[in-house]
């Protein structure tokens, strides 16, 4: 075994050459980011969801910088699963690193065909599921703050796929634990925690609300706390991978996440401020093994002391 050994497992399917991985919606679907990043050296690109039509997204202003953070309203705005296919794919396959996709829809069934266009080709390693979704059959209800809905797109998703299926975790409930109980129950391999928290900013003078879909998803080190304490109730109480996301700017703030019980971890709002930071932040990650004696980083995974 060599000094230190990076490498990370999510389940019994996904090993990562380390734990950084960049967020979906974050950097695109990686070339926008490539120029500044050596895409080669970091665990895991996820790319911008991935719908089964192409999707306009909601109107702007739809990005306000707020205190500690941004809130975003982008509305899921993609090419489409055909277009990502021919156009972004053919990039992706000379990149050496490993491809997440996220996916997202407002059915289940539309979940279901997506994942099983997508399954097929080789270079695509695993599926995140972003469940913060609004189910147009319902009402709009968003699947990710309904139990049985997060159980039945886990179920019908695990059908279709033998690759990874990780799970995005809305923060937005009194108990994430329980979704994550379900995931697990329902064939996930790991859950990603968290998504946005549901936030809103108004302008003064003309008092009316910033975001032109009046709230928008709060990211950024202003929610590292709700985060960090999310995947700490996870860790607790289910017995499942958990990826860490949320406000996550500096290498000290990954080793939290880890500490608290992440096996990986997810940059994303920090990719707007310092394209860079991947990279910086696996350096520090490993300076500090190295000055701590830690010989494999995965052992830093649950390692906190009450």
């Amino acid at each position: 075994m060599s000094e230190l050994d990076f490498t990370v497992k999510i389940g019994n399917k996904l090993t990562l050459k380390n734990p950084v991985m960049l967020a979906s919606g974050t950097v695109g679907y990686g070339n926008e980011i490539s120029e500044f990043l050596d895409l080669s050296e970091i665990g895991a690109i996820v790319t911008k969801s991935i719908s089964l039509k192409p999707r306009k997204g909601n109107p702007p202003q739809r990005v306000v910088e707020t205190t500690g953070g941004m809130l975003n309203a982008i509305g899921l705005a993609n090419v489409g699963v055909e277009k990502f296919i021919s156009e972004k794919l053919p990039f992706l396959e000379k990149v050496n690193s490993t491809l997440i996709c996220n996916i997202a829809a407002s059915s289940v069934e539309e979940y279901t065909e997506c994942v099983k266009i997508l399954d097929k080709y080789k270079i695509i390693k695993g599926f995140e599921i972003n469940v913060s979704c609004p189910n147009v059959k319902d009402g709009g209800l968003i699947f990710g703050n309904n139990l049985e809905a997060v159980a039945g797109i886990t179920e019908k998703v695990r059908v279709v796929t033998e690759k990874p299926v990780i799970i995005k975790l809305s923060p937005n409930v009194s108990n994430i634990a329980e979704f994550a109980k379900v995931a697990k129950e329902r064939g996930a391999d790991a859950v990603s925690a968290i998504n946005t928290l549901v936030g809103t900013a108004f302008d003064i003078y003309t008092r009316r609300p910033k975001i032109k879909n009046i709230t928008g998803g709060l990211s950024g080190p202003a929610i590292k706390p709700v985060a960090l304490a999310k995947v700490f109730e996870i860790s607790r109480n289910v017995d499942i991978p958990i990826i860490g996301i949320g406000g996550i700017s500096k290498w000290e703030d990954a080793i939290e996440f880890m500490i608290a019980g992440a096996s990986a971890f997810q940059l994303g709002t920090i990719n707007f401020v310092n394209p860079k930071a991947a990279k910086e932040i696996l350096e520090g990650v490993k300076n500090y093994c190295l000055q701590n004696n830690i010989k494999e980083i995965s052992g830093l995974t649950g390692s906190y002391e009450l």
